[in-house]
């Protein structure tokens, strides 16, 4: 985390990259328990938490620099723990999973090519400053 006003829109970036990256170590945890008896399904909370802190104002730049870091963070959850797709009460279905990780991946990479673009723009600032 960068502490200053300049790097507002990095800092969210960066924190949504990293719920990312959590996503992606759940998902292939799901994965690799697909066959395992009564296992449950992790996900990952954060979308709604990103939504909730953005709504409200006219102006995102307003927003995105009140926004309080420290409050903004992901959070593990076990999915439909009462749902089961099989007898032995694993509730893991590989293809949803293998569908949610590609997503999942497309989504990391797209947030890691926005922080380099936010960072050529303050470069381009800088040299032209």
């Amino acid at each position: 985390m960068v502490l200053s006003n300049a790097y507002n829109y990095i800092n969210v970036l960066d924190r949504a990259a990293d719920a990312s990256w959590t996503r992606n170590d759940i998902l292939a945890n799901n994965i690799a328990n697909v066959d395992t008896p009564g296992f449950k399904r992790k996900d990952v909370q954060f979308e709604t938490y990103l939504a909730n802190a953005v709504a409200g104002t006219d102006s995102l730049d307003e927003t995105i620099s009140n926004i309080d870091l420290n409050e903004l963070n992901a959070t593990t959850y076990t999915d439909q723990a009462n749902l089961s797709y099989r007898y032995d009460g694993n509730n893991v279905d590989i293809n949803t999973e293998s569908v949610e990780l590609a997503k999942n991946q497309l989504k990391y990479y797209t947030l890691m090519n926005s922080m380099t673009q936010e960072f050529s723009r303050l470069k381009s600032a800088l040299k032209t400053g």
